[in-house]
């Protein structure tokens, strides 16, 4: 699908020479960078409902299990 665009000059530029020097079309750069945007915008949306699912769990460790671990762990000698 073909889609006009504006983008500041200097973004321009600079999508141009990166294009370049990765020798990857226009057409190409815009779309992988387009892809990674929407990947990342999804992967925020899943952490932003794991939070609201959990957000009212307790996110302290029980002070039994934390000493326990403690005491699994051998003191270092420095």
């Amino acid at each position: 699908m073909k889609v006009d665009i504006s983008i500041p000059d200097e973004l321009f530029k600079s999508a141009e020479t990166l294009g370049k020097r990765l020798g990857v079309s226009r057409s190409r750069l815009y779309a992988t960078a387009l892809a990674d945007f929407v990947a990342k915008q999804r992967g925020q949306k899943t952490t932003e409902r794991l939070n609201a699912v959990y957000a009212d769990q307790p996110s302290g460790i029980d002070g039994r299990l934390r000493r326990a671990q403690r005491r699994s762990i051998e003191p270092d000698r420095w």
